[in-house]
């Protein structure tokens, strides 16, 4: 118990904080920050696994929640059937051509040695490739995309229960990892870096400029939830007959019925909105629980071990006769897939897929400060970093709020430097996400929960 001490304090301080916006703002508004704080927490430990474990910088994490996104719209909406009829079939022909397109470059490099012959056979076969490509799929998505485009214009997806697309988006990132890692992992850290950025802005530019692939920046609403919708739950009577239990001192006090009725139906609206929130907080537990331990147990085995090696010392592991570019392709997989699931949990919360809203700051940079304040190299700590960051990131806003309401009580509502301030709330939360990234860096330079090393 002493030796995880501090894990328990970090964590008892962050649920103390939480519980405090319950109290001090609305339990709606502590539940989003839970939920969002538990989806940051998939992707820091996402970032971990390549970072904390290999040493791999990967700057791409923004591409992989948008395809979690993607497999999120692809799985869980209906197909539009006017749509695959009149473009469907051209759509698969280019799929099938693209992976002909593929193995055939495949089987020429394997087959013949480096040559002008085999450099002019894989340039013949990209450029006949793409012209075919393109004759077949331009009028195809023309098509697709005159059908209801103010609702539709789109393929659709497959309609299944949302919950599958969060192993689609772990296969859909896996995949796109294992492209750019059998590419670009040879590169120095610095290029590895700039690769895999570049890499997610081609990935979100394709989601935005594809309408027919997911209604590209017209966006997709309205998508399936795993858990209840707030307007069933409000006409079902075991949830009323609830509500009314857990407020009965409240309505006992009022003696006039239409009165108590309005009280009631007031409750249960806000009450059905923290009892959805409450649901997804407990399926995402449940996820962020299950990587936790598979994250561990993989820490701590022998391929954990093996994997630290390789982030100490390349050269020594390497001459030790382990297959350093081969744990580095695996774990870069792993790790991208794991935010590919937070990616598809983000659009099952939020119920739309946006693809203008992923941009680097957010989905990018921001999960890397996670990382570096709560302490690469430990898992305990990846999650932590997810939650303390994006407590401050939200509630930056309200706090300096209260600190210029408190500092310039004296000042008149309309005093300029007050206004001033006021009107500068926005921009806080970067101030303070510097300063705080500043003092972590001076006093904690390897995180809040730093990595800890078990001797065997």
């Amino acid at each position: 118990m002493r030796k995880n001490l501090d894990i328990i304090s970090a964590y008892s301080i962050m649920l103390g904080l939480i519980i405090l916006v319950g109290f001090l703002q609305s339990w709606s508004m502590a539940l989003s920050i839970l939920c969002l704080c538990l989806i940051s927490a998939v992707m820091t430990m996402g970032a971990n696994i390549q970072w904390g474990y290999a040493g791999l910088i990967n700057f791409g994490i923004m591409g992989y929640t948008a395809l979690g996104g993607l497999a999120a719209v692809l799985v869980s909406v209906p197909p539009v059937r006017e749509a695959w009829q009149v473009g469907g079939f051209s759509m698969i022909l280019c799929a099938f051509l693209i992976a002909f397109m593929v193995f055939s470059i495949r089987f020429i490099i394997k087959k013949y040695s480096q040559s002008k012959k085999r450099s002019y056979g894989i340039v013949a076969i990209i450029i006949v490739g793409l012209i075919l490509l393109r004759l077949i799929s331009a009028p195809a998505i023309e098509s697709i995309e005159s059908v209801s485009p103010a609702t539709t214009g789109f393929l659709g997806g497959m309609g299944l229960p949302i919950l599958f697309s969060w192993i689609i988006g772990a296969f859909f990132a896996g995949s796109l990892a294992y492209i750019i890692g059998k590419i670009a992992l040879g590169l120095r850290a610095d290029y590895l870096a700039i690769a895999t950025l570049l890499i997610s802005e081609i990935v979100i530019s394709v989601i935005k400029h594809e309408d027919w692939l997911a209604r590209g920046v017209k966006n997709v609403i309205g998508l399936k939830r795993p858990v209840p919708y707030e307007v069933d739950l409000q006409t079902k009577e075991w949830f009323i007959n609830l509500v009314q239990k857990f407020n009965q001192g409240a309505l006992n006090l009022i003696t006039d019925t239409l009165e108590r009725q309005e009280l009631l139906k007031q409750l249960v609206i806000e009450s059905s909105t923290v009892f959805v929130k409450l649901c997804f907080a407990g399926l995402f537990t449940v996820v962020v629980i299950i990587l936790l331990i598979i994250t561990q147990k993989a820490l701590y085995s022998p391929w954990g071990r093996m994997m630290r090696a390789i982030r100490d010392n390349e050269e020594a592991a390497n001459a030790m006769g382990k297959n350093v570019v081969k744990q580095h392709l695996l774990i870069f997989v792993l790790g991208s897939a794991i935010v590919g699931i937070a990616g598809a949990m983000m659009v099952t919360y939020d119920g739309l897929f946006t693809p203008g809203s992923y941009r680097p700051m957010r989905y990018t940079f921001l999960i890397w400060v996670m990382v570096i304040v709560g302490g690469s190299g430990n898992n305990f700590g990846a999650i932590l970093g997810g939650f303390a960051v994006w407590f401050l990131w939200v509630e930056a806003a309200p706090i300096a709020l209260f600190l210029i309401n408190f500092f310039t009580s004296g000042l008149e509502e309309t005093n300029a430097f007050r206004v001033h301030l006021v009107n500068s709330i926005p921009y806080f939360r970067f101030l303070m996400m510097g300063v705080g990234l500043l003092l972590i860096m001076r006093y904690r330079p390897k995180g809040i929960l730093p990595e800890k090393i078990k001797h065997i």
